[in-house]
């Protein structure tokens, strides 16, 4: 990843990924992992993505029922999960890391 990036990966920051049309927003990060949202109308939620700058991927968590991503707190929970190490981005559900476009 370019240093750009990873100065980039701040919350409320718009991520625009190349096999998606429409942005994610940046709710948690830290130096290596960035929890990101869109909204998901049809089911009133929202559907998230981690991306880990470390390996170079986006995907899930890997816990097979999730604890949510709706609200920062559930974003700001994922984040320590990920990196006190308790959790990672899943190595079955993930796809290498192509951001084309980041706004604030």
């Amino acid at each position: 990843m370019s240093e750009e990036t990873t100065i980039s990966m701040t919350p409320g920051v718009r991520v625009w990924f190349a096999e998606e049309k429409r942005p994610y927003r940046i709710r948690a990060a830290n130096e290596r992992f960035a929890v990101c949202t869109k909204p998901f109308n049809p089911r009133r939620t929202v559907l998230y993505t981690v991306i880990d700058l470390q390996r170079g991927v986006r995907g899930t968590e890997n816990l097979i029922f999730g604890q949510g991503a709706e609200t920062d707190r559930q974003c700001a929970r994922m984040l320590r999960r990920l990196a006190k190490g308790e959790t990672e981005v899943s190595y079955r559900n993930n796809v290498p890391l192509k951001i084309t476009r980041i706004e604030p």
